[in-house]
């Protein structure tokens, strides 16, 4: 008879079994993990409304956080709470997606401290204090009805006096190259607080009194931007006393360190360059002679390998947009770049999610960057992708105009245009909005996002893009050279004090590039630090990974394959995500 009772045992224990599995399933490393991280990222959004803003995260749009000294207080006891409780859970303990969000958050917040503490920008760079760019933002969103977003910008700019009172307060002998850009933003800025805001209020359903009060505080913030920027012109600028913009070479492989998230250290990844620089240059060298006879025919070619180039560069660049018409170029290159990718198979596309190309807004300009891609936060995901391209300044001389022009000729167009828009950044960042991890989503690596823009340039041209012409490889050759540069110079600038005249020269004669685009390079290198080594690092390590899973898998390497399952990670160092593929 005991027997009987046998199989419901089983089936008890079985119960049982189960149970344990449900219970550590919802109690487990893992679950305690996402519960952290839900509550880690809804803790920083009260701390940061601002960057939770430029997620699509809204619940705190009203809110301005004063950059002073009780606000950096603030700051240091939230990441001193979160690294602790950090380092409760154990690496090994969580699931491979878990152990990069780990990563992730724990370089975040060590980054943040050593940007407050070691690095302190806040001290030297006036353009981190702009309302422009925050309320333009909010203003031209779609995530609320009208009236709501504008009593947020209302209630936030009620605080623009305080906030440029500490602004000012916290400058130390800025760099006058910062200093200079804040007070071209901050004029753009000025704009935002202009007509199309005042519009927008006449026409909304405020209340005549919220009306006065937004009214009001408009003009109360207008003379606070106004008052910064006299306040930099006239007793910043006026002065001269600057401290200088390079960081050094400590600083430099910290910020390498932090910033890119790398396998290799900043001065490996600077000798990487220097090699790649001399292979770009032995390929467009053969490129350039078997086209010589094509553009100078019964003509013999130079003996010099770099005037040979250059002279062969020099005629292609002929073909580019007329001065009025370089936005509309690269709005009429999108389709095509689309229909390319779907007939190729490359990777699977998403056409709900609008690419809009806009000039870029005022209040964006003045960095150095012609082309840059807004996108939209994982809260926001509906929203449109901005594509933002920099018309040409009107103040430019026609002889300014033709070299920006002939840098951005129809082929390099072509190029920035799949580095920028498809399959480029903002295909990657569809792709990143759609990872379960919001960790990955928020905390997007640098090196990754603008590495696979690099790498989508030359896995194009591979798969037939531009008929296989030596023309078009000669100008990517060109333009790959530009991102090889950007990583020795990003280096040479800030770590060994490279001159102006230098670095110019360097771009112009071994980049073969135009004075215009070789001097808004060399102000973009004073105002960045390790970004613009980011393009190099992400590309090569990317590019690499691709090369050895496509020799470990041999015959059964699917190029669309790859690419859908490295986007599937989000926005994660391409170190994190060559584990995962490898292991898989």
């Amino acid at each position: 008879m005991k027997f009987l009772y046998l199989p419901l045992l089983i089936l008890a224990l079985a119960g049982c079994s189960q149970a344990d599995k449900a219970a550590t399933a919802t109690t487990g490393p893992d679950a305690r993990f996402d519960a952290f991280k839900n509550q880690f990222i809804e803790a920083l959004w009260r701390q940061n409304p601002g960057y939770a803003s430029g997620q699509g995260y809204h619940k705190y749009d009203s809110l301005l956080v004063i950059p002073n000294a009780a606000q950096r207080q603030s700051d240091a006891a939230f990441t001193q709470k979160y690294l602790a409780a950090l380092s409760t859970f154990g690496l090994d303990s969580l699931s491979p997606n878990n152990q990069i969000d780990l990563r992730l958050l724990r370089n975040e917040l060590r980054a943040q401290r050593w940007y407050a503490d070691t690095l302190r920008s806040w001290q030297w760079d006036p353009s981190n204090y702009n309302l422009g760019g925050a309320v333009g933002d909010l203003l031209n969103g779609r995530h609320y009805p009208l009236d709501r977003r504008l009593r947020n910008i209302s209630d936030k700019i009620s605080h623009a006096a305080e906030f440029y009172a500490a602004a000012r307060a916290n400058l130390s002998s800025p760099t006058r190259e910062h200093t200079e850009l804040a007070i071209r933003q901050n004029a753009g800025g000025l704009a935002v607080f202009g007509s199309a805001l005042a519009d927008s209020v006449r026409k909304s359903g405020l209340t005549e009194q919220e009306k006065k009060t937004l009214t009001d505080h408009i003009a109360t913030t207008r003379q606070a931007v106004q008052g910064y920027l006299d306040f930099l012109k006239n007793e910043v600028l006026s002065v001269g006393k600057y401290r200088s913009f390079r960081i050094g070479k400590n600083l430099f492989e910290q910020k390498f360190a932090y910033d890119i998230q790398s396998h290799f250290s900043a001065a490996e990844v600077y000798q990487q360059a220097l090699k790649h620089k001399a292979e770009l240059l032995h390929d467009m060298g053969h490129r350039a002679a078997r086209l010589y006879p094509k553009y100078f025919p019964g003509q013999k070619a130079p003996a010099d390998t770099l005037a040979l180039i250059r002279s062969v560069v020099n005629q292609l660049t002929l073909k580019h947009a007329p001065r009025d018409g370089f936005v509309d170029a690269v709005k009429r290159q999108i389709p095509t770049l689309v229909a390319f990718v779907n007939e190729h198979k490359l990777l699977t596309q998403d056409p709900s999610k609008p690419l809009v190309v806009r000039e870029t807004p005022l209040y964006m300009r003045g960095s150095g960057a012609g082309a840059s891609v807004s996108a939209p936060g994982p809260y926001d995901k509906g929203a449109n992708t901005y594509y933002n391209v920099e018309p040409l300044p009107a103040e430019w001389t026609p002889a300014q105009a033709e070299s920006y022009l002939r840098e951005y000729n129809d082929y390099t167009l072509q190029i920035l245009n799949i580095h920028e828009a498809i399959p480029g950044h903002y295909t990657q960042l569809v792709y990143a909005n759609r990872s379960p991890s919001l960790v990955k989503s928020i905390f997007g690596n640098g090196a990754m996002i603008e590495g696979w823009a690099v790498y989508t340039e030359r896995m194009m041209l591979e798969n037939g893009y531009g008929n296989n012409s030596d023309e078009m490889w000669l100008l990517w050759d060109k333009w790959n050279m530009r991102v090889t540069l950007n990583t020795i110079i990003d280096h040479a600038i800030q770590v060994d004090n490279m001159s102006e005249k230098d670095a110019v020269a360097m771009l112009r004669l071994d980049g073969f590039q135009e004075e215009a685009e070789a001097r808004g390079k060399w102000l973009r290198a004073t105002l960045s630090q390790v970004q613009l080594s980011s393009y190099f690092t992400g590309y090569s390590e990317i590019y690499a990974l691709r090369e050895e899973l496509k020799q470990k898998q041999d015959k059964e390497f699917d190029l669309k394959a790859f690419h859908e399952n490295f986007l599937s990670y989000g926005s994660a160092p391409v170190k994190y995500i060559r584990e995962l593929l490898l292991r898989k």
